[in-house]
């Protein structure tokens, strides 16, 4: 059994749908138990797994923990996944005195202080607990010590739906009006708050390279938080200033992301914190160029930054630099392109990662 508080569009999101959509046919019978609603509750009830809708009316809910608990023993579920805190602790409680064992997946490092706490006391008293990255497991480990209280940590890296990335037949070339002489960058990432991802770096970057080439726009997909507008407010104020905005699109939330990654010449990837970035393995696995900062997780992904052109985190000058070196040199964008399709096909498909929650 399968259970997520949030249906909106992220990474641990994309991953269980991808996971429900290929659970049968990896010889997985699943149970998806949603405890909240958002933008993609259409699309896991249209996954081939048994989709049950609940509401999660308190932070710590007993009606629901009891209901999760009836589904659990009418359904003889072996194994109950979970990727937050209160998804985790209400998993806890329900499994509580049955056979069902728990296990809970880490996607990032931080938390905070609420969370923090559960998430230390909840750790030990699971079954089995995943990192999503090597990295993440040493940050575990060494800064918010969940790993140090819990011995049964696991590494199991996301998996992406290769099917998935078909084209929905979406033109964002066309939708921005852009000449086939025109050359399009982009990054997927909603603006967080926080020491998340980091569009603005890459803001900075853009008026050095759009004056040595001025036939380059580049696209921002992702969501502006209404809770925290200030990094979406800041790039956008950024782009007016230094008189850009008519080359850098903000396209807001999107769900044709496949579509958005094929138009890209080049995929950018600037970030301060990430567990397994599933949109730097979604641009590789469809085989665009991909530029990303330097943090660890990033690395990891790209083989080492073998795959990927790698920059200083933060530094939007040698950015500026690795953009036009790649702007300019097309067959060079070509390479990595091929080179990084055939790691993300091999090291991370969905199959894989469903092999390996079966394993574990």
């Amino acid at each position: 059994m399968h259970i997520l508080d949030s249906l909106n569009r992220g990474g641990a999101e994309m991953l269980a749908l991808d996971v429900c959509r290929n659970a049968r046919r990896n010889n997985l019978e699943l149970t998806f138990v949603a405890t909240g609603g958002g933008e993609l509750e259409d699309d896991f009830r249209r996954s081939d797994v048994d989709f049950v809708r609940l509401r999660r009316r308190a932070p710590v809910d007993f009606a629901l923990a009891a209901r999760l608990r009836e589904i659990m023993q009418e359904r003889a579920v072996q194994f109950v996944h979970t990727h937050q805190a209160v998804e985790c602790l209400h998993a806890y409680l329900a499994a509580l005195g049955t056979k069902t064992a728990r296990a809970m997946s880490f996607h990032l490092c931080a938390a905070d202080a609420k969370n923090r706490l559960a998430l230390r006391w909840l750790a030990p008293r699971m079954e089995a607990n995943i990192a999503v990255s090597r990295d993440l497991l040493s940050c575990l480990k060494k800064e918010s010590g969940f790993a140090k209280r819990a011995r049964n940590f696991h590494v199991i890296y996301n998996g992406v739906d290769a099917g998935r990335l078909q084209s929905a037949g979406g033109d964002l070339r066309a939708e921005l009006g852009l000449r086939d002489d025109e050359l399009l960058l982009g990054m997927v990432g909603n603006f967080y708050a926080g020491a998340r991802k980091d569009q603005l770096t890459v803001c900075r970057a853009l008026p050095a390279l759009l004056r040595c080439a001025p036939h380059v726009h580049f696209a921002f997909a992702g969501a502006r938080a209404p809770t925290a507008p200030r990094m979406y407010d800041d790039c956008v104020s950024f782009c007016e200033r230094e008189g850009i905005s008519r080359h850098v699109h903000f396209l807001g939330p999107r769900a044709d992301i496949p579509d958005v990654l094929r138009a890209l010449d080049l995929f950018v990837f600037s970030s301060l914190q990430e567990g397994m970035p599933i949109a730097v393995i979604e641009a590789m696995m469809l085989g665009v160029p991909a530029v990303v900062s330097d943090i660890p997780p990033l690395l990891e992904v790209t083989g080492e930054g073998r795959h990927a052109a790698v920059f200083r985190t933060g530094d939007a000058g040698e950015l500026t630099r690795l953009l036009l070196e790649l702007v300019t040199d097309p067959q060079q964008r070509a390479r990595l392109g091929e080179e990084a399709q055939r790691w993300a096909i091999d090291q991370f498909s969905i199959d894989a990662h469903i092999a390996n929650l079966k394993d574990l």
